[in-house]
C-alpha cells in the first residue's frame, strides 16, 4: 500500500483535490468505541495508583492517551483497507469505501500519534509518554503489520496492545510499573481472546475471505470453542484477584466472583452449543456479554476508589 497520496486527483493547476473526507470521517478513524474503552480503563489506572497528579495535569494526560489510542486506529485503518474492503464488518470504513485517500489517515494517525506522545511527556513523565508510544507501536506495527496477517496467534499477542491503557495511567501517575498495575493489565490481556473469538466465531466467514487467520478459520469452530473457555477459566479467578491483593475491596469482590460466573456459564454454552442459530446466538450472547463484564469490573474499582478518597 502506497504511504503517500500519490492517486489523488489533480485539479488544474497541479495541486491535488479538496479531501471528499468529511469530519464523521475522521472521527471514524479514530475508532471511537474503542477509545471509550481505553479511556475509561487508563482513567481507572490513574485513579487507583497512589499519589497524584494535578487535575488539569490529569486531564490532559488522559486526553492523550485517548489521542493515542485513535492514532493507532487511524493508522489500523490506513494499513488494513485492502482486506477492510473485503470483510462485510468493515468496508464502510473511510478508506476502503473511498471517502478518505490512504495518504490521508496516514498523516492523520502519524500526527496524531506524536502529538499525543510529546504532550503526555510534558504533561505527565517520560515512562508514560514512552509506554504510551510502545503501545501504538506495538498495535500498529506488531499486531497490525505482522501479527494479524501471519498468525493464528494475532489476538492472543496483539491483544497486549489494549491491555495496556491502564498500566499507561497508572505509569502517568507514579512514573513506574507496579504489580497492581501488570494486574490491570493481564486481566484485559486474558480477556481479550475470548471476547474477540466470540465474534470471530460469528464473522469467521469474513476473515476466510479476508484471509485473515483467526482461530475459527485456521483450527476450526470446535478449536475456536474450545480456546475460548480455557481462556475464561483463567479469565474469572485473575479478576478476582485484585481483591485478593486488597486495591479491590468487598463490593469488588462479589462482582467480580458472580459476574464471572455467569461468564465461565455462557462461555460453556458456547462450547456445547454448536451448530445452527444457537450455535449464533450463544457466541453473540458471549461477545456483547464480555464487553458488560470488563466494564462492571473497572467501574467498581473506580467507584470503590473514589468512595474512598471521599471517605
Amino acid at each position: 500500500m502506497s504511504l503517500t497520496n500519490e492517486h489523488l486527483p489533480l485539479a488544474a493547476g497541479g495541486f491535488a483535490e479538496p479531501s471528499r473526507a468529511e469530519v464523521r470521517d475522521f472521527v471514524t478513524l479514530l475508532k471511537p468505541r474503542v477509545m471509550s474503552l481505553v479511556v475509561f480503563t487508563a482513567l481507572v489506572g490513574m485513579v487507583l495508583a497512589p499519589g497524584g497528579l494535578h487535575p488539569v495535569l490529569a486531564a490532559v494526560s488522559l486526553f492523550c492517551i485517548a489521542i493515542g489510542a485513535g492514532a493507532s486506529g487511524a493508522l489500523n485503518m490506513w494499513w488494513d483497507a485492502d482486506i477492510d474492503a473485503i470483510m462485510t464488518r468493515t468496508r464502510g470504513r473511510p478508506v476502503p469505501a473511498g471517502r478518505m485517500e490512504p495518504g490521508e489517515a496516514l498523516a492523520f494517525g502519524l500526527v496524531l500519534a506524536v502529538g499525543s506522545v510529546l504532550t503526555l511527556l510534558l504533561a505527565a513523565n517520560w515512562q508514560a509518554a514512552a509506554l504510551l508510544a510502545f503501545t501504538i507501536f506495538f498495535y500498529v506495527v506488531i499486531y497490525s503489520m505482522w501479527l494479524k496477517r501471519w498468525t493464528v496467534q494475532n489476538i492472543v499477542i496483539g491483544g497486549a496492545a489494549g491491555a495496556f491503557p491502564p498500566m499507561v495511567g497508572w505509569v502517568a501517575v507514579t512514573g513506574s510499573i507496579s504489580v497492581e498495575s501488570v494486574v490491570l493489565f493481564l486481566i484485559i490481556f486474558i480477556w481479550t481472546p475470548p471476547h474477540f473469538w466470540a465474534l470471530a466465531l460469528v464473522k469467521s466467514e469474513d476473515y476466510a475471505r479476508a484471509g485473515v487467520p483467526m482461530l475459527p478459520v485456521v483450527a476450526g469452530e470446535a478449536e475456536t470453542r474450545r480456546q475460548i473457555l480455557i481462556y475464561s477459566l483463567i479469565l474469572v479467578p485473575l479478576a478476582v484477584v485484585p481483591f485478593a491483593m486488597g486495591f479491590g475491596g468487598l463490593t469488588y469482590g462479589a462482582v467480580s466472583i458472580g459476574m464471572g460466573a455467569l461468564f465461565l456459564m455462557l462461555a460453556i454454552r458456547v462450547f456445547r452449543v454448536r451448530e445452527g442459530a444457537p450455535a449464533i446466538k450463544a457466541a453473540r450472547d458471549l461477545f456483547a456479554y464480555s464487553i458488560l463484564y470488563l466494564f462492571v469490573l473497572y467501574a467498581t474499582l473506580l467507584g470503590e476508589a473514589l468512595f474512598s478518597a471521599g471517605a
